[in-house]
């Protein structure tokens, strides 16, 4: 099982970075700041067994996951008429069919049932930028982000994979709204991974996430491990302000990346993809005991 579609601040190339540190032992996952889900699939790949409980507060990503679990079949229906439109097309003619769904996603999905939606929506991200969630007014504040390369071969997904994450999403719990409601499902054999918005970031996810709710999630994570003695993960981008050296308590580890979405820095040989640091804290039952 892999991601269902690209997300800009997606943790699939971290894993590398992150395989060291991996808790070997839970029986509960809980993502509250879902996006991707790539964490989910490594989490179960530790424990297939694990109970999970995902959240996110776009309700139309949510949508998304929402109607592969319960509807998978008109999902899968409107997913494959729109994929049999666009395989044939040739590139100009694709790119105009991209901006027509997304004006129609815009202003009339009032009148769209939760999976045809969900569908258009998922085609969407399948054929837009570089896994990037933007909203704009011309489009009624709803998904705005631009099409993408438009260079899709024989389909524009792969509908093995939607079926596994429809079996898979069978036993977990989805949810929607503030990251806080997912954490009374967490105890002492919990890993909690809370990947919020991040500090400087280049995306924009709807929401307005400042340095006060930057610290509240870590108060929650000391909360979750004294109290209920949980694994807790936070990842964030470190901008080298010392905001996070206040927080020398929990296991701090950093990564060089480099981002291959959003703005690119400008050099003598054209366009580079901007180098930046990844922060992991990792708030353990062992730093309590």
């Amino acid at each position: 099982m892999k991601p269902l579609f690209m997300w800009a601040g997606g943790k699939t190339k971290m894993q590398k970075h992150y395989k060291p540190y991996l808790p070997k032992l839970f029986d509960t996952y809980i993502e509250p700041f879902f996006g991707g889900g790539a964490m989910m699939i490594q989490a179960l790949k530790i424990n297939p067994k694990a109970k999970v409980v995902i959240s996110d507060i776009n309700p139309s990503i949510v949508n998304i996951y929402s109607a592969i679990k319960d509807n998978i079949k008109p999902f899968l229906e409107e997913l494959d008429r729109l994929d049999s439109v666009f395989i044939p097309m040739n590139k100009e003619d694709r790119k105009q069919y991209y901006y027509t769904i997304r004006s129609e996603h815009a202003w009339d999905a009032a009148t769209w049932s939760k999976p045809y939606e969900a569908a258009r929506l998922y085609f969407l991200m399948k054929t837009g930028f570089n896994g990037i969630w933007q909203i704009n007014k011309n489009t009624n504040n709803r998904f705005g982000t631009p099409s993408g390369l438009l260079n899709q071969n024989t389909s524009v997904y792969d509908r093995q994979n939607v079926l596994e994450w429809h079996r898979t999403l069978q036993t977990t719990t989805i949810m929607c709204g503030d990251y806080k409601d997912t954490l009374v499902h967490a105890d002492e054999n919990t890993w909690v991974f809370m990947d919020p918005p991040y500090r400087g970031g280049f995306t924009t996810y709807g929401v307005e996430f400042n340095d006060d709710c930057q610290r509240e999630v870590v108060d929650n994570a000391r909360w979750l491990t004294e109290e209920h003695f949980s694994t807790v993960w936070i990842t964030n981008r470190d901008i080298e302000d010392g905001f996070f050296d206040e927080y020398k308590t929990m296991q701090q580890y950093q990564f060089d990346v480099v981002y291959t979405a959003g703005r690119r820095k400008k050099t003598e040989g054209g366009f580079e993809a901007k180098k930046a640091k990844e922060i992991l804290l990792i708030s353990s039952p062992s730093l309590v005991i």
